[in-house]
């Protein structure tokens, strides 16, 4: 059986995961995803599907949103899990100083989009849980 590389994702297009398989998938931080999970799900309005978006770079993911607005997607990786997020400028703007300095060099180094950008946290460990969940609510009191 071949090992996976870490940080490797899920590129089988024709084969989705169970949701089991998707939480192994991230082996060492399957604890942390399933707390990330029940954080997004107990929010208000919150539906959450699994999705091949993007081409095939990206792999399965998990997309959550509320009233059919994007909140983030979540990727499987070796590992870890990767939440990719887009925040406007004025809840960048509103993070400053509640995330620590590497989360905010993250933000400082964002894929640049219209009003804002796009963030891809890899997720690998509690402190990183607790920045991107501050991110999350950011967002989503930015977006009432």
């Amino acid at each position: 059986m071949e090992e996976k590389k870490r940080y490797s994702r899920m590129l089988d297009k024709t084969k989705p995961p169970t949701e089991e398989e998707f939480y192994e998938f991230c082996a060492q931080s399957k604890s942390l995803l399933y707390d990330c999970d029940h954080f997004l799900m107990s929010l208000d309005n919150v539906s959450k599907c699994l999705r091949f978006p993007y081409g095939n770079n990206y792999d399965w993911s998990y997309k959550y949103s509320r009233k059919n607005k994007l909140i983030c997607e979540i990727f499987a990786e070796v590992d870890a899990f990767t939440v990719m997020i887009r925040l406007s400028n004025q809840q960048i703007d509103s993070v400053d100083g509640l995330v620590r300095a590497q989360t905010q060099e993250l933000i400082d180094n964002k894929y640049p989009c219209s009003d804002g950008g796009w963030l891809h946290y890899r997720i690998l460990n509690q402190d990183d849980l607790m920045d991107i969940k501050k991110l999350i609510q950011i967002k989503l009191e930015h977006n009432k």
